[in-house]
């Protein structure tokens, strides 16, 4: 099975410095070829200590540097923040600078203080990621931009440098809501699962998402990306503690920074799912949605963690795992041995789990400059 390695560079213990985040998070990521993993991932994030990660194709730039085999993908570049035409040059020349390891991962971004920081409005987020998503797609595989949609026109324009080789195979979004689950099968990209929600959830928006595949694009679609944050420890009582002190800090960093309790979701265009998980959250109380976040990844002894993660990727058949060992204002110390452990005794067991193939999926081969279709 492919197993990639996912870094966040969250700074959320008082007094600790960005630069020692950075300095920590970059060993890991430089250690983590030789180590076996098949990729290695960061998100997009802006502003905050929740996770300090601005420029994804710089970070991976940076590490496509140090090494020679493991690709490089984003966990995801949000497009509604960014000039398609940008977007579009960045992986064209990431992609040249590591001689095709690039993976493009999309989102359309869910933080209200982000969408406030560049002055763009959410309520335009699902329209523009769709025609964004349209054109980046297509002139990566074409080597030309070009599109004349509602909100992005662009005029035929050459990538330069042109793309080094076909994204066929290498593009993938996150999607939580049903609508955006439905859109991802449509546009025919791959998903990335980041659980927010109950695993019978989402192993039906997965089977409805592999239906409208299959009805649109005429072929089955690609397996998913299963990304799992993961504490791990020889003595399973010190596992729980990992779990009910760092995984839980960190499910409440992410209530905070997405603002899930915030009712004024359900008013915003292509943000109606989390009005009704706010008011899910106002029903239950928020320390109790905390703990359902928690208890949606991974904790335990490496026998039980590489058990779990299987059982995971097997319900919901998915072709690669991305695994998050830092996070949740761990120490130094706890991070590195988290990390350790989970490399030298999950990773190798997570290998050698066969899942019929690696990350693949196809597009249909474009047909001139491709334009919006209401």
């Amino acid at each position: 099975m492919h197993v990639g390695l996912g870094l966040t560079f969250q700074n959320l213990i008082a007094g600790r410095s960005d630069t020692d985040v950075y300095r920590e998070e970059l060993q890991l990521a430089a250690e983590a070829e030789p180590l076996g993993y098949d990729s290695i991932w960061t998100p997009e994030h802006h502003f905050t200590d929740y996770m300090m990660t601005p420029n994804v194709t710089q970070f991976l730039s940076w590490v496509a540097g140090r090494t020679s085999r493991i690709r490089l993908g984003s966990m995801v570049t949000v497009l509604p923040w960014h000039d398609p035409m940008r977007v579009a040059e960045n992986f064209a020349l990431l992609d040249q600078l590591s001689e095709g390891r690039a993976i493009l991962g999309i989102g359309r971004g869910l933080g209200r203080l982000e969408f406030d920081g560049f002055r763009a409005e959410m309520g335009e987020s699902r329209r523009r990621f769709t025609e964004y998503t349209e054109a980046i797609v297509a002139g990566l595989e074409s080597g030309v931009m070009e599109y004349d949609g509602a909100f992005y026109k662009q005029p035929r324009m050459p990538i330069r440098p042109a793309p080094y080789a076909s994204f066929r195979g290498r593009t993938y979004a996150s999607a939580i809501s049903p609508d955006s689950v439905t859109l991802m099968a449509r546009l025919g990209i791959g998903l990335m699962v980041i659980a927010q929600k109950p695993w019978d959830t989402v192993k039906a928006d997965l089977d409805g998402y592999r239906d409208t595949y299959r009805e649109v694009n005429g072929e089955e679609a690609p397996k998913p990306i299963l990304a799992m944050f993961v504490a791990c420890h020889e003595d399973a009582a010190e596992a729980q503690r990992m779990r009910e002190t760092y995984l839980q800090a960190y499910a409440r960093s992410t209530v905070v920074n997405y603002e899930f309790d915030n009712a004024k979701f359900a008013e915003i265009e292509g943000y109606e799912y989390y009005g009704g998980l706010s008011r899910n959250i106002a029903k239950h109380g928020l320390e109790k949605f905390n703990g359902f976040l928690a208890d949606l990844q991974v904790w335990g002894t490496p026998e039980e963690v590489t058990a779990r993660l299987i059982d995971r990727a097997s319900f919901l058949d998915v072709g690669g795992l991305l695994l998050l060992p830092v996070y949740g204002g761990m120490p130094a110390a706890v991070a590195r041995a988290n990390f350790d452990l989970v490399a030298r005794k999950v990773l190798p067991a997570l290998k050698a789990h066969d899942v019929g193939g690696d990350l693949g999926v196809r597009y249909a081969a474009p047909a001139g400059p491709m334009r919006r279709t209401a």
